[in-house]
């Protein structure tokens, strides 16, 4: 999922990683292998969004999604692997009581 500012801001606010820029380097070779997506790096590897959808409602939260993992202790090399659910649920609307 390609994320919004704002999005990106409150996915940042619960999710500790790095947004990587528009302009990386690397985000045109992962949109090729993965998609359309805001992309994350973490201490653990690449990571998007998936929203959590219910039908016939607005999506409100997303699970972060692990792509690929660091191969060294340096954080130089990403060894990708199938999409899996890391069980971090982001909240992307404010619950207004």
């Amino acid at each position: 999922m390609k994320l919004n500012e704002a999005q990106i801001t409150r996915t940042l606010s619960q999710f500790q990683a790095q947004v990587l820029a528009e302009d990386h380097p690397a985000v045109a070779q992962f949109r090729e292998m993965f998609g359309q997506h805001t992309f994350f790096l973490d201490a653990r590897g690449l990571h998007v969004l998936e929203l959590l959808e219910i039908p016939g409602m607005e999506a409100e939260e997303g699970e972060v999604i692990s792509l690929a993992d660091w191969t060294d202790a340096d954080f130089t090399t990403l060894r990708t692997h199938r999409p899996e659910p890391t069980g971090v649920v982001v909240r992307l609307k404010e619950v207004r009581h």
